[in-house]
């Protein structure tokens, strides 16, 4: 059953929010960041940008950070 998840955060400063319909009970802060890395810098040719794969949630977070997203909240 996919599920909307409605995640508000800041870009570069700027308040913003987007709904991510997913297959998933819940959407931990981390994941949230992982979907607004690929949103916003999915494209970039630079790959080295996105947290590897075997990244903890702590180094995603901070990944997202580097790249100007912040107070990532997910909203039920």
């Amino acid at each position: 059953m996919m599920r909307n998840f409605t995640v508000q955060y800041l870009f570069n400063g700027e308040s913003r929010s987007h709904v991510f319909e997913l297959k998933q009970a819940q959407l931990p802060a981390h994941d949230a960041a992982m979907h607004l890395l690929e949103l916003h810098l999915g494209d970039a040719e630079n790959g080295l940008i996105m947290p590897p794969a075997d990244a903890t949630p702590e180094e995603i977070l901070q990944q997202a950070e580097v790249v100007g997203l912040t107070q990532i909240q997910v909203l039920d």
